[in-house]
């Protein structure tokens, strides 16, 4: 077994390898020890230990010299050929051929198939297996199938393959499955035990070796070659999902690409820096404990940032192809995307380029967005200052009425001027104009879905089982958000966000608009979370329990107050 484990570890180093030199053709590989004097010809065949068989230290013995004698054929040959050699090869199968001998049988990206003699081991990674003739040590597969119609003399394992044992195998150590199934003839002899790790026909990984042989091997994502319509199938369904998003967050979308074609190289900059930057934000939030909640929401935020950059830069290449033919406002942004789109998925079937480009298009994307974002925070501070820098006009003096004074505002009341005023009289203190926030710009669904993830957070913090017991965090929440509603009008995430819920009709949100709004969520969730997606296609930005509740979801003014 310690064997079989050394071999593998070897195998997977050998595909790094192989990876790593993407593009270069494979050729075999066949070790050449040094030279070793040839032994003299009387220790070539122990004539006294093979009359012996019924002594069991000298059929050790006889063991022992005859793999002195392979190892010492081995420093006589160079290549692996008849009198025994390690068989490797690198993107193709390795074979050997019956009546051969070899120490090992090795293939990386291909199929090792031994029909002669093997001391050691065969082993295959992203490949099938098949020994028919006897093996020594062990048979491997590595996303591969395995089949043995001959004595293994250790064990025979498959990782995510199958294990097929012919009528003549058999099999000394143990049988290892995973994610797998073994078929076994009856005749078959197994020895030792089997053990089947989930359980189940993957079909060897056939649909990823071609992959793997087309495109990996020749740094490309794509080709035009058989077996690889899968991966045709999910670069369209990634298109699809982009020119939706174009379609859908087209204002977005279109300022996203102006920055990236005005700015190009600061987009680039920016993307550098936030993959630098993300790593040490990471441990910081794990060191703080506290923050470790936040870490699968700063991934979330970046895997978001950097598809939605993906569009805008598409929309931008297909700005650039298209020129004037996609005119129409509602679809000229899915249109940019989509012929973009087509022109990228050509790239990506040029080797080493399809590589290239599929990198480059994440950095830039990425870049586009952050950079965007950026400009837009800058831009909000300044417009904040400038306001708060500008000086309130003065009021200027108010002519009364000929007969009487100006009125009281607050009681209403008018007094002849004739009468004289009474200065004890005490002043009613004014009151601070309500703000109606009916008007106020609607919030989006990304905004929106921040402020929740933050409530789901606090909230399950607060219970101490965040990956427990969903339904009592979902309760709570519902709970939680009905109270801050009626009492604040918004939530902590909320705050946080500066939104804020008002109802249509401009009243304050009492106790049964809150409770109606709290369990209106829950058809919201029920039918995929599409009473929340609402929120993105609807005019209003209005999701279902909105609807419902008839309220709506506010950008705060900065001077309102929402605590």
């Amino acid at each position: 077994m310690n064997t079989a484990i050394r071999n593998f570890l070897t195998c997977a180093l050998l595909a790094s390898c192989c990876v790593l030199v993407r593009g270069v053709p494979a050729q075999d590989v066949a070790s050449s020890p040094p030279a070793v004097p040839a032994a003299p010809a009387a220790t070539e065949a122990p004539a006294a230990a093979s009359h012996d068989a019924d002594d069991a230290d000298d059929a050790d013995d006889e063991t022992t010299v005859q793999r002195v004698e392979v190892t010492r054929r081995h420093g006589r040959h160079g290549r692996h050929d008849n009198d025994g050699n390690d068989v490797v090869s690198i993107g193709h199968d390795a074979m050997l051929a019956e009546g051969g001998r070899a120490d090992t049988v090795v293939s990386v990206f291909g199929s090792a198939t031994s029909a002669g003699n093997v001391d050691d081991t065969v082993v295959s990674v992203f490949g099938d297996t098949r020994a028919t003739g006897p093996v020594g040590d062990a048979a491997i597969a590595v996303l591969g199938n395995v089949y043995v119609n001959s004595k293994v003399g250790g064990d025979v394992i498959a990782v995510f393959g199958n294990v097929e044992l012919g009528p003549e195998a058999e099999i000394r150590g143990e049988i290892t499955v995973i994610g797998g199934v073994l078929i076994r003839d009856p005749n078959a002899v197994v020895h030792g035990g089997v053990s089947n790790i989930f359980s189940g026909d993957f079909g060897g990984f056939h649909w990823l070796r071609h992959w793997i042989e087309r495109c990996l091997l020749y740094g490309r994502p794509l080709a035009f070659a058989s077996g690889l319509g899968w991966a045709w199938g999910l670069a369209l369904c990634c298109l699809a999902l982009y020119v939706f998003l174009g379609l859908l967050f087209r204002d977005a979308v279109e300022r996203c690409a102006q920055t990236f074609e005005a700015k190009p190289g600061h987009s680039f900059i920016a993307a550098l820096l936030t993959i630098l930057l993300t790593p040490v934000a990471l441990i910081l939030l794990c060191i703080t404990v506290i923050g470790i909640p936040a870490v699968p929401l700063l991934m979330f935020a970046l895997f978001c940032a950097c598809a939605f950059g993906k569009v805008a830069v598409l929309a931008s290449l297909g700005r650039r192809c298209t020129g004037a033919m996609a005119a129409s406002a509602p679809t000229r942004t899915a249109i940019a995307v989509f012929v973009g789109g087509l022109v990228v998925l050509a790239l990506y079937t040029i080797p080493v380029i399809g590589f290239i480009a599929y990198q480059l298009l994440n950095i830039l994307g990425l870049g586009a967005v952050i950079y965007t974002l950026l400009l837009v925070a800058r831009a909000a501070r300044l417009a904040s200052a400038s306001a708060s820098a500008t000086p309130a006009e003065a009021k200027g003096p108010v002519t009364p009425t000929p007969g009487f004074v100006a009125a009281d505002e607050m009681a209403g009341a008018v007094r002849p001027e004739s009468e004289p005023a009474r200065p004890s009289e005490p002043v009613p203190p004014a009151e601070a104009p309500r703000i109606n926030l009916v008007s106020a710009p609607r919030a989006g669904f990304w905004i929106r879905m921040a402020a929740l993830l933050l409530d789901a957070i606090l909230i399950g913090v607060l219970l101490g089982r965040f990956h427990d017991t969903v339904n009592v965090e979902l309760i709570a929440l519902a709970t939680y958000g009905a109270v801050m509603w009626k009492l604040k009008s918004s939530t902590i995430g909320g705050i946080v966000c500066g939104l804020q819920v008002v109802r249509l009709d401009g009243r304050e949100i009492d106790w049964p608009t809150a409770i109606v709004r709290a369990l209106s969520c829950f058809l919201s969730l029920a039918v995929a979370g599409l009473g929340f997606i609402w929120i993105a296609v609807d005019p209003e930005k209005q999701s279902w329990h909105d609807k419902i509740a008839g309220t709506v979801v506010v950008r705060a003014p900065k001077s309102a107050s929402l605590v």
